[in-house]
């Protein structure tokens, strides 16, 4: 059975129950990845998950959504923390049925964040835990490099959070 129409779209006040599971989702999957905790996003309240899912329709930050069907396949943030270091790439998360180069789902996110990234500055940021090989990778095959700069990772189990960037234009 062929899968349904990928949809890439961002995230409307409305879609706070959709964000809201994929969130939670994205947190038992990959702890290390979000400076988060299911533990304590799980007792958000529906105004924060409101809240959350009106960022992508901010004029200074987007979350970006992959569907496909009525099922929330991936999602990508991004923000200007400022000027000085331009965009910087959050959140990140694909479904693990749709991760790899088969399905399209974290290029069209991607591709679009980098879209709404270069109208803002000449080049994307991103921080990934050092021990998170497959993201690493995909960042690097998609012309991400490795800036030297890191920071501790705040969470346990701590180690380092590694910085990338990708010339836009």
């Amino acid at each position: 059975m062929a899968r349904p129409e990928l949809v890439i779209r961002t995230t409307r006040e409305d879609d706070w129950r959709e964000v809201r599971d994929l969130r939670l989702e994205m947190l038992r999957d990959t702890p290390i990845a979000f400076g988060d905790r299911y533990e304590r996003a799980i007792e958000f309240d529906e105004a924060e998950w409101r809240t959350r899912a009106k960022r992508g329709e901010s004029a200074t930050q987007t979350v970006i959504v992959a569907i496909e069907g009525d099922r929330w396949v991936g999602t990508m943030g991004c923000y200007v923390p400022d000027a000085a270091t331009g965009p910087l790439l959050v959140g990140v998360y694909v479904t693990p049925d749709r991760r790899g180069g088969g399905s399209g789902a974290t290029d069209a996110l991607l591709d679009e964040i980098e879209r709404w990234a270069a109208g803002r500055a000449d080049t994307l940021r991103l921080e990934v835990h050092e021990d998170n090989p497959r993201a690493r990778r995909y960042y690097e095959r998609r012309g991400f490099a490795y800036t030297g700069h890191s920071r501790e990772y705040e969470l346990e189990p701590g180690g380092l959070e590694l910085e990338m960037v990708k010339r836009l234009r």
